[in-house]
């Protein structure tokens, strides 16, 4: 099973652009010797870890007969078909096929493998194709990569569109409307001026007459993983080391199915980096559980035409901005016909 450019525009558009890294899971969703079976990009994978934790991806068939290797027998380095008891290892390659020793599939790689990287707690897998089966760079958010950020992942799956779930943090404005009572968002303006600023690796989209004050900026960036990050004023009660950041990506489970992961960080060290994980697992992680809430119900409540009839003004900018990007990487990516205009 390869990702195809065969599909259309239209296909990679809905189930998720291909030819870079997306998170998949959180790691700890697959303990060392375990197996767990998840669907990203509309096909189904197989994750399993080795005792040691050394960590692989499969497509989620068996070469012989299509059966689930999800529905099969962990080995240690390798994975026995339940079916006929074919033994696929980590790389893809058939090592044993018990019902005939020394048949013709033995030794030959037949089961897809994707590369992945672990990353502040979860996993992230390359999506090439037939003609990019080799991943991108990858360079790390750097708030997930400085040791002197400290850093809670929050994950879950919402019933929408994954392009919905990036286009709603590309949309600074409703911060101040629904999730105005929070604990973070409740001060500023509820009128704004936006921009759009570009960059070398995305662009900002923000506030031209507020900043430090609510939702009032976030930055996309492309760096062989999509991600945005944006910065949130604490009041004084979330203790010491001023505004928390947050790392926002999304894995498209399927065409109406989406992962999304926020990795919310705060730099911060010694005493108060002990205080600020302490008041985040007690007083904090619920009130950012009740925010995010607010974001799914609005966004699960949207038809699945949202985005085909619209009235957008100056604050969609952003939104304009992203979505004309995934229109064209999806057509690059497709040799089949071009994304239909939405």
């Amino acid at each position: 099973m390869t990702l195809s450019t065969r599909d259309s525009a239209d296909h990679i558009y809905a189930h998720g652009l291909r030819n870079q890294w997306h998170p998949v899971v959180p790691s700890r969703f697959v303990e060392p010797g375990g197996m767990r079976r998840v669907t990203a990009l509309g096909e189904n994978w197989l994750l399993f870890r080795k005792s040691d934790g050394a960590l692989s991806m499969l497509a989620d068939r068996c070469p012989h007969r299509g059966a689930p290797l999800s529905l099969g027998k962990h080995l240690g380095d390798r994975v026995a078909c339940w079916y006929h008891g074919v033994e696929v290892d980590g790389a893809g390659t058939v090592t044993s096929v018990p019902g005939l020793p020394g048949c013709n599939l033995e030794g030959k790689t037949l089961v897809t493998s994707l590369p992945v990287r672990e990353v502040g707690g979860a996993i992230l897998a390359y999506f090439g194709d037939e003609e990019h089966p080799e991943p991108v760079e990858l360079t790390l958010p750097e708030p997930l990569a400085d040791e002197e950020i400290s850093v809670f992942l929050c994950y879950a799956e919402w019933d929408v569109p994954w392009r919905f779930a990036m286009e709603n943090l590309l949309d600074p404005m409703h911060g101040a409307f629904l999730h105005s009572e929070s604990h973070t968002m409740f001060a500023g303006d509820t009128s704004a001026k936006f921009r759009i600023r570009e960059t070398e690796r995305g662009y900002f989209f923000e506030k031209t007459d507020q900043r430090g004050v609510n939702f009032d900026w976030v930055e996309l960036c492309h760096t062989g993983v999509d991600w945005v990050d944006l910065s949130i004023p604490y009041p004084p009660s979330a203790g010491p080391g001023g505004p928390f950041g947050i790392v926002g990506m999304a894995c498209p489970v399927d065409a109406g199915r989406t992962g999304v992961f926020f990795w919310r960080y705060r730099k911060v060290s010694d005493w108060q980096r002990d205080t600020w994980r302490f008041l985040y697992k007690t007083l904090i992680e619920a009130r950012h559980w009740e925010v995010l809430e607010q974001d799914r119900v609005v966004l699960e409540s949207m038809p699945a035409d949202a985005d085909q009839r619209e009235n957008l003004y100056q604050h969609d900018l952003g939104v304009v901005r992203l979505r004309r990007l995934y229109q064209a990487q999806a057509g690059r990516q497709s040799k089949a016909q071009p994304v239909s205009a939405r």
